[in-house]
This record gives C-alpha cells, structure tokens and sequence, in this order.
C-alpha cells in the first residue's frame, strides 16, 4: 500500500488498517513459526505497511495540534 493511499483515509478507516494490519502480522508470524509460511517476504511487507499507517497517524495529530 502506498502512503498516498494511505492519506486519502479517514481517522476511523486508519484505526481500523493498523489493527487489520497487526492481526496480519500475527498470523503471518504463527504461521512462521511453525514453517507454513510460503512467502517470508511478506512479514518486511506487512512491517513497512503498519510503519506507513502509524507515521500518516502522527501527521494527522502533528496537523490538528497546530
């Protein structure tokens, strides 16, 4: 996901990414552990995504603060 794409959200839609994005992670890490996982590439992926949502959250806050 592109943070573009990530701007264009509402509060609400970003809460609800980061959480979606963090269940992801979980799973992804699980099935990790017990070598099901078929593309490991996907945990950097999943990573970098939550890393976008967490920083265009504190923008927003940084924005409503001034």
């Amino acid at each position: 996901m592109k943070a573009n794409e990530i701007r264009e959200l509402s509060p609400a839609e970003l809460d609800q990414k980061l959480s979606d994005l963090k269940a992801e992670l979980f799973n992804l890490r699980f099935q990790h552990a017990i070598n099901q996982l078929d593309n490991p590439m996907r945990l950097n992926v999943v990573k970098k995504d939550i890393a976008r949502v967490k920083t265009i959250i504190r923008e927003n806050e940084l924005k409503n603060v001034q």
